[in-house]
């Protein structure tokens, strides 16, 4: 009777599988040694040109970081010159608040500069000097590289100016695609293009223009008011809630309610 080893393993099974772990292992010895060869020849073949990427990198990250700070830095800058010019507008200092706003409007953001501009135009207009406003303006209005909502107001403002100097039609083909419900400068466009119908003799297209504005909720009281007296002067009505507009009337201090709300009242 064969004796059985404990384990049940003869001893020409354990050497097997001795071999078999030690051929186990020199794979994997040999597979390393391949890879660092590997690495060791990409390495020799690449690793300048890798080395240059990564060097390239960090130096446009690094090159990115000063950008953001110092645009960042810029934009503060630029915002603290615009405070103590609206401050120094507020004081009715004007020759100190010119002197704010000049180097923003050359050599600030779009919008900064946008804004400086705007407010040289205002400048202007209160030192009564409306054709030196009026380029100011349409010099905005004319740069396409400045955000469209300035360059709209800046059209309107420009307008404005001189609209006693221009002809009606010309006021016309300048604000009517502003004067559109729906767009932002809605209100302010179509009370001077009314306006400039009324200088034409065009009372039924001012009337309804007129009504336009005064139901449009987005425009300010004042346009609205003044727009609803000028529409009930024109027989248009230009109430739709004649206690709103009653209760409006007497917030504004109006006596007597505007012609388009009687008229709608009785």
């Amino acid at each position: 009777m064969a004796l059985t080893p404990k384990n049940n393993q003869i001893p020409a099974d354990k050497a097997a599988i001795r071999q078999a772990a030690e051929h186990d292992v020199l794979l994997r010895e040999v597979d390393e040694a391949v890879r660092q060869d590997q690495m060791a020849d990409i390495g020799r073949k690449y690793g300048k040109p890798i080395l240059a990427i990564i060097v390239v990198a960090l130096l446009a990250f690094g090159g990115w970081l000063w950008w953001d700070s110092h645009q960042e830095s810029k934009l503060e800058a630029n915002s603290e010159e615009l405070v103590k010019a609206l401050d120094n507008l507020k004081a009715d200092n004007l020759a100190a608040a010119d002197g704010h706003l000049k180097p923003l409007a050359q050599d600030g953001s779009n919008g900064m500069k946008a804004a400086a501009i705007m407010l040289e135009g205002g400048m202007a207009l209160q030192q009564n000097k409306p054709k030196e406003a009026a380029k100011l303006f349409d010099s905005i209005a004319a740069d396409k590289n400045m955000p469209e909502t300035y360059r709209n107001l800046a059209t309107i403002r420009s307008v404005s100016a001189t609209f006693d100097d221009m002809e009606p039609q010309k006021v016309i083909d300048r604000l009517k695609p502003l004067a559109v419900p729906g767009e932002p400068w809605f209100g302010s466009a179509a009370e001077l293009v009314g306006m400039a119908y009324l200088a034409q003799g065009k009372n039924d297209l001012a009337g309804p223009l007129f009504a336009s504005v005064a139901k449009d909720e987005n425009a300010p009281q004042g346009l609205r008011s003044r727009t609803r007296q000028l529409a009930g002067l024109l027989g248009y009505d230009a109430v739709d809630d004649v206690d709103k507009t009653l209760q409006q009337l007497r917030v504004e201090g109006g006596d007597v309610p505007a012609p388009g709300a009687a008229a709608a009242a009785q």
